[in-house]
């Protein structure tokens, strides 16, 4: 399944090799954070107006859950298969670990306004996410 409108999925090009180590791109926001996504974790869903996140899982797996025209597209991030997913401002979005391990997450954050108090309060999920489906990802 294709991308959800206006969501970039981009694999992490690692480019310069040192040695056992890779260089890989950075990513450029405003502002990082590290996200701990606990085991057994089923997020609600978020919608920023004034941000674009740029998320890469450095450590576990997720399930990344897109809500648009009322379907959910769920998309698998880890740690062995590298990518950054783009997240533009005004799509409903949440995690899902049904893994019995933490994941961590970097978000580096692009702002495009002062942050809204309402991009932090969870959303009412409008129908149940599959979870038949996130476990048949992993």
């Amino acid at each position: 399944m294709s991308p959800a409108n206006g969501i970039e999925i981009c694999p992490v090009d690692s480019g310069k090799h040192l040695g056992t180590s890779g260089i890989h791109q950075p990513l450029f926001g405003h502002e990082t954070t590290l996200v701990t996504i606990a085991p057994g974790t089923v997020e609600d869903l978020f919608v920023h107006h004034f941000q674009t996140d740029q998320l890469l899982v450095v450590q576990g797996s997720v399930v990344l859950v897109v809500l648009q025209n009322r379907q959910y597209q769920y998309i698998l991030m880890s740690e062995c298969k590298p990518t950054i997913v783009k997240i533009p401002p005004g799509i409903p979005h949440g995690a899902i670990n049904m893994s019995s391990q933490p994941c961590i997450v970097i978000n580096s954050v692009l702002r495009h306004g002062p942050a809204d108090e309402r991009d932090y309060r969870p959303l009412h999920r409008p129908f149940p996410y599959d979870l038949d489906v996130v476990k048949a990802m992993l």
